[in-house]
């Protein structure tokens, strides 16, 4: 949006900061910390702010020693290109980040190299190459998969509301631009419906990550039809769309990452769904054995037992995501089948089971799935063969992981790639400024995150939770400083939009016996919980009356949890399958309430 000086402005701020995940939280708290006026506005519900830092598993890549994290790092960008300067400054970040997290998140940094030794391929993602050695990931205390830090870094939000204005639901629409200078001189937001002109005296931060939920992006960056978000669903590129209309440049667009079986998978959703991550003892439940994975045509391809890094595998000696198909299956056999059913995570998921294909013959599992039934006859003919005889010449598959197709029935089940995030979005340089095509500064502009990550090939995990926290800090910095007047600015004129912050104490109404309990163990926001109680022993009645923890297991586990400890009258019931982050952070809200009346 052009400026004009007729424009109206319904508020004025130092710094606006578009998106509340770990890069616009951190970038929020620096800017406050330099004295700013801080506006914060996500679109995201209440309660479901934290883009993928909040689904994240927690882990902040570091280093101990910069030549070998620098030498690390350059081997995961080549043979592509990235600017040293910018290798610089993410490594000496990496280097120093356990300072970083003792310093401003207030915590004991812990090394996932010290209590979590058997993660070593995951913290040494790519160990045939030099300098990975030095790396490490760092959390905030010894969990995973808990969203700790991002409950950290809200924390340090909610400590600084004074400073910050936090708007829930209100997504930014446009940066407002002086056509002649090219400076970003405020932000168009929808608030209750209505748009509203926010100035920004300093500077704004773009923090509203990828394009992950946008499909027309999807398959226009990442040429793939269908994709499963494993993270937020509120990353819907709206940062990559404003950057372009203010002439902004663009780099790595390509780059994704993912996680989960096999490749990277996960079983179907509908689209706007997110899909369920399993690892570990699921993927091998699904990449060994009598089974194998087919792509649109019906032909395998690819390694199903290979293990893979973020999604990646190797192709001809780089590693890259393989080509998406817009079908993929799972095939197996009966005896497979009875495997995954009894499987505790597998055989209670409802896209598994309630979407298993059988069939008593492969032609007719070919008709049901929509791929040619001569080409999946001959694929698990070769299937068979290869485990007949221990070898696997098409795709190498380990033989001890090769098992023959027994009895009549077969199955299959569908699949997606997952993405975790995207990485491709506005170029920046150190001081988190967004470039121009012509690489020069967009005057008062600046990014973090996952929009425009600095990842220009292989992924190491870890990666972008330090970018988060990296150049968070550096953009939120650099947006604080007072800038000198580009234009005249008229004054801000009052709006009849509700401008009051989000961020509020809520207060809860108790009666006799009832006790307000409350807990950040969940995957979500704060639970808070209502116990009745005589006693602070016997478990009358739990009342859920604040969360937001995810709309699958999660609230499975907030509708189910309450009932079961109020009929065994105990807080030590079993948690829900799959909800393990939503029970522990239930089940830790009823004892602080208990506590309380037991006072």
């Amino acid at each position: 949006m052009n400026y004009t000086k007729d424009i109206n402005w319904a508020a004025s701020y130092d710094v606006i900061v578009l998106g509340f995940g770990g890069a616009g939280a951190t970038a929020a708290r620096f800017a406050a910390d330099k004295g700013a006026k801080v506006m914060l506005v996500d679109s995201a519900p209440e309660g479901h702010e934290g883009g993928n830092t909040r689904y994240s598993a927690q882990l902040i890549g570091t280093g101990t020693d910069f030549a070998k994290s620098k030498q690390y790092y350059q081997n995961l960008t080549a043979p592509m290109n990235l600017d040293e300067d910018m290798i610089d400054t993410m490594v000496n970040g990496m280097v120093e980040m356990p300072q970083y997290i003792e310093k401003y998140l207030d915590v004991e940094p812990c090394s996932v190299k010290e209590y979590l030794p058997q993660m070593k391929s995951a913290y040494q993602e790519y160990p045939e190459y030099a300098g990975s050695e030095d790396y490490d990931f760092t959390t905030v205390h010894q969990g995973l998969f808990d969203a700790a830090l991002w409950q950290n870094l809200k924390d340090q939000v909610v400590k600084r509301q004074d400073q910050i204005d936090v708007f829930y639901n209100t997504p930014a629409r446009e940066l407002i631009q002086d056509p002649e200078t090219k400076a970003i001189l405020g932000v168009v937001i929808e608030r209750d419906h209505n748009l509203l002109n926010i100035k920004a005296k300093n500077g704004v931060v773009m923090a509203t990550g990828g394009f992950e939920n946008n499909q027309e992006m999807v398959e226009d960056f990442l040429g793939a039809k269908k994709l499963a978000p494993l993270g937020t669903l509120y990353n819907q590129g709206a940062g990559v769309t404003m950057a372009q209309e203010v002439g902004a440049d663009f780099w790595h667009m390509a780059n994704f990452e993912s996680l989960g079986l096999l490749h990277g998978m996960s079983f179907y959703v509908a689209d706007g769904q997110r899909g369920r991550l399993m690892i570990g003892e699921q993927n091998q439940a699904v990449a060994h054995g009598s089974s194998f994975v087919v792509g649109d045509d019906g032909t395998r391809y690819f390694n199903e037992a290979e293990e893979n890094r973020h999604g990646h595998i190797k192709n001809h000696g780089q590693w890259k995501v393989p080509l998406n198909q817009e079908h993929p299956y799972l095939i197996f056999d009966e005896t497979k089948y009875q495997e995954l059913m009894a499987d505790e995570i597998i055989g209670q998921y409802k896209p598994f089971t309630e979407n298993v294909v059988k069939a008593d013959s492969i032609s007719d599992l070919a008709t049901k799935i929509g791929v040619d039934s001569a080409v999946l006859e001959t694929t698990l003919s070769r299937f068979n063969q290869a485990a007949e005889t221990q070898n696997d010449a098409e795709y190498h598959r380990d033989p001890k992981t090769l098992r023959q197709f027994a009895g009549e029935n077969v199955y299959a089940v569908r699949l997606a790639q997952t993405v975790l995030n995207t990485q491709g979005g506005p170029r920046r340089n150190p001081k988190a400024e967004v470039l121009d095509t012509k690489g020069k500064p967009i005057p008062h502009l600046y990014s973090a995150g996952e929009l425009g990550g600095i990842c220009a090939n292989q992924y190491q995990g870890g990666g972008n939770l330090a970018e988060c926290l990296i150049f968070g800090k550096i953009a939120g910095e650099m947006a604080a400083e007072t800038k000198a007047a580009i234009v005249s600015e008229k004054p801000a004129t009052s709006a009849s939009a509700d401008l009051t912050s989000d961020l509020k104490e809520e207060q809860y109404a108790t009666g006799a016996n009832q006790y307000i309990g409350k807990s950040k163990q969940g995957m979500g926001d704060e639970l808070v919980v209502r116990v009745t109680t005589p006693n602070g022993k016997d478990i009358e009645q739990v009342e859920v009356l604040k969360q937001a923890e995810s709309d699958d297991y999660g609230l499975k586990a907030v509708k189910e949890l309450p009932a079961a400890m109020v009929k065994e009258n105990t807080v030590d019931v079993d948690a829900v399958s799959g909800a393990s982050s939503t029970s522990r952070g239930l089940k830790d809200a009823v004892k602080d309430a208990l506590n309380k009346a037991d006072k």
